[in-house]
């Protein structure tokens, strides 16, 4: 929860110190501070030539671009979605309307089938009061106009953007972004908030497809000979994702997950007066292939051939 909170205040405040953001009027980036340009004012007054021209957008524009995607990927391979679910501010979202959509319906999102238990997994009673709509609907519209004003000053001098706003005055590109931001955001965030991450979010299906790449990767791993433990527990595991995957099954079923832990959590919190503790934990290496095989079919015995006597 901390790591996420921080990771937001940087998401909004990045801009505001130029520590990543493309300028528009300007017509160059910033990084850390300083000014990132691809050089290519040279090229147009004659100082360089085509071939230098290409070798600085590959040195100044491509490769940084390639690193981060590869350090990116080079996590997830090995530890999964650790981004989604710790540090992606959208996730931070998605976990916060969650339980504010499960205590108004009684359900953490509106496609769920079933209502979920009246309780955590700790035993304490969720209330389910259609009243939390009160809270939860300006909330997630809240959120949404907090997103469209800082993607707008990813693009736009961050001073400018809310400069104009607090003098309830922005320009009319400046207003048509926000307005129309917030729309989409706030029907995203009420309908599609995980559907969004497991679907569309093209960051989180390449980490996804780099750590189902890699059989030795960390996962969650379940004690299938210890299931019977489970009939004491209501799926807590189940209830507590929030993606609403199912944590007990196979890792090609868990395609998406965050890495979030709260599986983890909920089945330690359930077993907790069971001398051999949590069916939950996580594995990796040779323990993560165990894992995987431990949930694959019997295969069928081999046909023999008939002889002729």
């Amino acid at each position: 929860m901390l790591a996420q909170a921080a990771f937001f205040v940087l998401f909004v405040l990045a801009p505001v110190f130029n520590l990543l953001r493309y300028d528009l009027v300007a017509g160059h980036a910033w990084l850390l501070g300083f000014e990132w340009r691809a050089g290519l004012d040279d090229f147009s007054s004659g100082r360089i030539d085509a071939l230098g021209a290409l070798g600085r957008i590959l040195g100044r524009v491509l490769l940084p671009i390639l690193a981060a995607g590869a350090l990116l990927i080079g996590v997830a391979w090995r530890w999964g979605r650790l981004y989604c679910g710790w540090l992606c501010p959208h996730f931070s979202v998605v976990e916060t309307l969650n339980g504010l959509m499960r205590r108004a319906s009684g359900k953490p999102s509106v496609w769920e089938p079933r209502t979920l238990p009246p309780r955590e997994p700790d035993g304490r009673p969720v209330r389910q009061d259609a009243r939390w709509w009160l809270v939860t609907v300006p909330l997630a519209v809240g959120f949404a106009f907090v997103w469209a004003v800082v993607l707008l000053t990813y693009l736009l001098p961050p001073f400018q953007v809310y400069g104009h706003l607090l003098a309830l005055e922005p320009s009319r590109n400046e207003a048509i972004f926000i307005v129309a931001g917030t729309l989409l955001l706030s029907i995203e965030f009420l309908f599609a908030r995980h559907l969004f991450c497991r679907y569309a979010c093209a960051v989180g299906m390449f980490q996804s497809l780099a750590w189902m790449g890699n059989r030795e990767a960390m996962v969650v791993g379940f004690e299938r000979e210890r299931a019977a433990d489970c009939a004491d527990c209501y799926s807590a595991c189940d209830h507590v994702c929030p993606m609403r995957l199912k944590p007990r099954n196979i890792k090609r079923a868990m395609f998406t997950c965050t890495q979030c832990a709260q599986c983890v959590s909920a089945c330690e919190t359930t077993q907790q007066d069971n001398p051999a503790g949590s069916l939950l934990h996580w594995v990796s290496g040779s323990a993560a292939r165990r894992n995987e095989a431990a949930f694959a079919p019997p295969r069928p015995p081999l046909k023999q051939e008939r002889t002729l006597p």
